[in-house]
């Protein structure tokens, strides 16, 4: 069955940094492109870490702590919790190693990933770890947005006639909201899992409703067993 990549959904215009960049650029560009995070890259492309707002806030208060509540403000700080430069680098703050993804990939493979990893953005890359694009949550919305008369499409060639080899007009299609409603009667009971499985895989399915019978039941039904030599006893 064909599934969106993360190639198709990917930003191939990416905002990066390298190791060396200073916080305060790495602040700009952040701010400038309205952005929580971007990829860290050393001389050759390759994907070293990630570095977010959260990242620059955490290594700037680990540098410069606060003062405790009892203690009276520095006057020559003006009772600033922070200075007003911070000199460490990208490479300092990110996280590394960085969760990455390939294009080839798919995207609901990569938004499971996102959410195992709670990560927001995954920079894509090639076999030698080059970066290529990104991918964030925002991007992956698309996979829930898909269009109801194209989920239902391929349910039907995908599934029914590539896949499990019956007919179009096998069982009744209906998609409301990406969720399926498959109704009719199948050949066999063991095609009615099957069925509801795949068409719960293809991107863009939220749920599947199954109303689904079978004109025999071969659930219970086992193989005989066979003999060394391969006959059936």
């Amino acid at each position: 069955m064909k599934h969106i990549k993360v190639g198709d959904l990917m930003t191939d215009e990416v905002v990066s940094v390298l190791t060396s960049t200073p916080f305060k650029d790495v602040a700009k560009l952040l701010a400038q492109h309205d952005i929580s995070g971007l990829p860290v890259l050393d001389d050759d492309d390759r994907v070293l870490g990630v570095v977010s707002e959260s990242d620059l806030i955490g290594r700037a208060a680990a540098d410069h702590p606060s003062p405790s509540m009892d203690e009276e403000p520095d006057a020559d700080r003006g009772g600033a919790a922070f200075p007003s430069e911070a000199t460490f680098t990208a490479g300092e703050a990110m996280s590394a190693p960085a969760v990455t993804v390939h294009g080839d990939e798919t995207a609901a493979g990569a938004a499971r990933l996102m959410a195992r990893r709670g990560v927001e953005r995954l920079p894509v890359v090639d076999d030698e770890d080059r970066l290529v694009g990104i991918v964030t949550r925002r991007d992956l919305l698309w996979l829930f947005l898909r269009p109801d008369s194209e989920i239902r499409h391929r349910v039907v060639a995908d599934v029914l006639v590539d896949t499990m080899g019956l007919s179009a007009e096998a069982v009744t299609v209906h998609v409301v909201d990406g969720i399926v409603t498959l109704e009719g009667r199948l050949e066999r009971q063991s095609q009615i899992p099957v069925l509801i499985r795949l068409t719960g895989q293809l991107d863009g399915v939220v749920a599947v409703a199954p109303r689904l019978t079978a004109r025999i039941d071969d659930s219970q039904l086992t193989p005989p067993h066979r003999s060394a030599l391969g006959m059936s006893l």
